[in-house]
């Protein structure tokens, strides 16, 4: 299958979810065998038009990051010029999405949109036109399905594809050093890590070590916390890690804990459930970790401190394992298989009504 997919800033411009998951719906395709073409601003730094990178093809529409208005006129043609079965559209900057539902209807294709719930650049009104321009639109948890729904979108034509995880790659790596609660998140004003810590400080007289991995503005705060609730030589702050370190540390640990604010898909629980930790989750309006974790015994939904703290002592008790093949449902070829049917979804729909 060829695919479209439409995204003026990519990873190779700056890191973020959204960025980061269409570049991780590229690699699905493209690791399956699918001709994926990438259409965005240039990040190369000659004046090719085209480049290539792993197997996936990038046509630089723009020649920086900051010529969006010329992006915007050369994609309905370079969409009409590639002919592909299906464009995928991040919804990031909301504006490509207009562009690109004019490409599909040149050249008679279905247009799949990809939103992570992130208001970017635009306005809500971008967003609302954006979500009602799509055949079909991924989110990846219920409450992101639920704000494109409150934004207009028909709810028969959102699915929900979550964050891929590789069970074969949770496999191949040895479990780390030991401790009873990992916590894995940017260190910053979301983080909220000061729920686990003073949890974690009622439990004081108890036996535990913790992990915390992740950087960012608010660390230093959270050690000087540590240390004020008198837990710090207990807490380890490892900094910045890659992903087979965070497996070893998840395969290593008892229980992951859960506790920020904003979380539009709890990608890193996601990761540590599977690798046989205990979910603890505080939940909050505005966080999907909750949906990882109901409806499920090795899961706890917490609303404050105090019920973190309890949530711990009885995860405890249940038994220590290093992988959980209830959560295969998430990996990447499970994952990739629910966009290949979403495509081809659309595909049957616009051949009845295109």
């Amino acid at each position: 299958m060829r695919v479209g997919v439409v995204s003026f800033r990519t990873v190779h411009h700056r890191r973020s979810e959204t960025t980061e998951r269409i570049q991780t719906l590229a690699e699905l395709l493209c690791d399956d065998g699918h001709d994926v073409h990438v259409f965005c601003a240039r990040w190369w730094p000659d004046d090719r038009d085209v480049a290539a990178e792993e197997g996936i093809t990038y046509h630089g529409l723009a020649p920086d990051r900051d010529s969006g208005r010329s992006f915007l006129l050369r994609l309905p043609v370079a969409i009409r010029k590639l002919g592909p079965d299906v464009v995928h559209v991040g919804a990031n900057p909301p504006k490509q999405v207009g562009a690109a539902s004019l490409g599909t209807k040149l050249s008679r294709t279905p247009l799949v949109l990809e939103w992570d719930g992130s208001i970017g650049d635009g306005a809500e009104t971008d967003y609302k036109r954006a979500l009602r321009a799509a055949d079909a639109v991924i989110t990846p948890s219920q409450l992101v399905r639920t704000w494109a729904r409150e934004r207009g979108a028909d709810g028969d034509d959102v699915t929900v594809i979550p964050d891929p995880i590789d069970v074969d790659r949770i496999r191949a790596v040895d479990p780390g050093e030991p401790a009873e609660v990992v916590y894995a998140r940017q260190l910053d004003d979301g983080a909220n890590l000061e729920s686990v810590m003073l949890a974690l400080a009622e439990l004081r007289d108890r036996d535990w070590t913790a992990t915390v991995i992740g950087d960012g503005p608010r660390r230093e705060d959270y050690e000087s916390m540590a240390g004020d609730l008198r837990i710090a030589d207990r807490v380890d702050f490892v900094g910045e890690a890659d992903r087979d370190e965070r497996i070893a540390s998840y395969r290593a640990a008892h229980v992951f804990a859960q506790t920020a604010e904003y979380c539009p898909f709890p990608t890193e629980l996601a990761w540590a459930l599977a690798c046989g930790c205990v979910g603890v989750v505080e939940y909050h309006v505005d966080s999907a970790g909750h949906e990882l974790v109901e409806g499920r015994e090795r899961g706890f939904r917490t609303t404050s401190e105090s019920e973190l703290a309890d949530a711990i002592i009885e995860a405890g008790e249940l038994e220590s394992l290093d992988f959980d093949d209830s959560f295969a449902e998430f990996d990447r070829e499970n994952v990739r298989r629910q966009y290949i049917e979403c495509y081809e979804r659309v595909q049957d729909q616009r051949g009845l009504f295109g």
